[in-house]
């Protein structure tokens, strides 16, 4: 399916969908909990499905209703056959050591993109901690032979590959006999999404020590306990809305956090600086259309605004530079060369280099652009084309379904004129 996006005003309120990341950790941390819990509002998408999926397999009971996600968890078992992750990261890196917990083999795999996407840190620190896990070469699949338990003790990992490893290794820190000391051998980066795993092991009665600077991690030998676990509005997805806004008229999402733990909050404070219009209310936030200014942002905290924001700075005045980037070539597509060849075609100069990206604001014209899978590179151009001179056709469209399936109704509910085919 491809999507053409012509110039166009956007104006109105909508609601946020729901967390992507915390409907992950809500449904890992009910998985681990004895009991029955709920997650309440999650987010139905390819992703989340992947994990709940997976979670299933391993003898998690899901049950699905409209706005609650039941979860009888706790006992973990040896799955039929091999657990299919979809392109989900999340889902393969967050369940592997769930997999520790189970007697028996276990082989979590996925479809060829996340097949590049790099596991070898977790699997290293994993087996430090007493797994018997081994991958392709420091790539998935994953083969993990469980002896229904973990140990635990000390494991060092990098902080500056993926904060997923760390995230991963604290979720079943607490199901180990000895609990976990988990150090960092580099920075960490993108340490909010590690704040929020500890945040939803809170609401599960589940306690994580760390150093101030986040290079340590001590968690102790505890029990998850069943809860209410309900997902709040998604900065992530809310982010490319508000950029419609300040880009092509007046949007309001409501159902966001003001003081929200996600990574993708920073995108209030980044349009504030390219001078848009915006407001924020405890649970809403609105941008308007606004003369927008070239900045200097770093994305290594928040690494999945980085096309959304090279989307913003395509048309503002002067040059941008982004930084923070080198991990973004491993994501669901090469980030970097997906966006620059994406501005190039229409019209905007940028320069690559290993840790930044400058952009040269000017006036995009429309063009035809190949996502490459990549949801977020999809709904970033299409963005982009509400300000943009012609027509943008975003190809694969339907890539947004991973994260935001309701994307382009949203966006065409508040007044984008959009054109549907079908890819030739």
């Amino acid at each position: 399916m491809e999507v053409s996006v012509r110039r166009s005003d956007l104006t109105g309120r909508t609601a946020a969908p729901p967390s992507k990341s915390f409907t992950h950790r809500g449904l890992l941390c009910a998985a681990l909990a004895e009991g029955r819990s709920r997650v309440i509002s999650p987010l139905v998408s390819d992703d989340t499905e992947a994990t709940a999926e997976v979670l299933s397999g391993l003898g998690v009971g899901v049950t699905r209703s409209s706005g609650v996600w039941e979860m009888e968890g706790g006992v973990l078992q040896r799955p039929e056959e091999a657990l299919h992750c979809r392109e989900s990261g999340t889902t393969l890196r967050m369940t592997t050591p769930l997999s520790t917990l189970v007697d028996g083999v276990c082989t979590l795999t996925g479809a060829d993109s996340l097949t590049r996407r790099p596991v070898g840190p977790l699997v290293d620190g994993l087996n430090q901690l007493g797994a018997d896990c081994t991958s392709n070469g420091g790539f998935p699949p994953v083969v993990v032979r469980g002896r229904g338990r973990l140990r635990g003790g000390a494991a060092e990992v990098p902080g500056d590959v993926s904060s997923q490893f760390i995230s991963a290794i604290l979720l079943v820190a607490p199901r180990t006999d000895e609990g976990v000391t988990l150090k960092l051998t580099t920075p960490l980066e993108s340490r909010p999404y590690v704040r929020m795993t500890m945040e939803a092991q809170r609401s599960f009665n589940v306690d994580v020590q760390t150093a101030g600077d986040m290079s340590e991690f001590t968690v102790e030998g505890q029990s998850y306990e069943p809860s209410d676990f309900e997902v709040e509005g998604d900065w992530s997805s809310a982010s490319y809305l508000l950029a419609g806004g300040a880009l092509a008229g007046s949007v309001e999402l409501t159902g966001l956090k003001d003081e929200s733990s996600q990574a993708d909050a920073a995108m209030a404070e980044a349009l504030r600086m390219m001078g848009a219009d915006v407001s924020v209310q405890y649970t809403s936030i609105a941008a308007e259309r606004s003369k927008l200014n070239g900045i200097t942002f770093e994305v290594s905290d928040c690494p999945d605004l980085f096309p959304i924001l090279s989307a913003l700075c395509a048309t503002a005045e002067g040059d941008s530079v982004i930084r923070g980037i080198r991990r973004l070539r491993l994501k669901e597509s090469d980030r970097v060369a997906a966006v620059a060849e994406g501005l190039a075609r229409m019209g905007v100069e940028t320069i690559g280099e290993e840790n930044s990206f400058i952009i040269h604001g000017s006036t995009p014209h429309g063009g035809v652009i190949d996502p490459h899978g990549d949801h977020r590179i999809a709904m970033a151009f299409g963005i982009l084309g509400l300000a943009a001179e012609g027509e943008t056709t975003i190809l694969d469209a339907e890539c947004v379904s991973k994260s935001f399936p309701g994307f382009w109704g949203a966006l065409e509910g508040l007044g984008a004129e959009l054109r549907w085919g079908c890819d030739e």
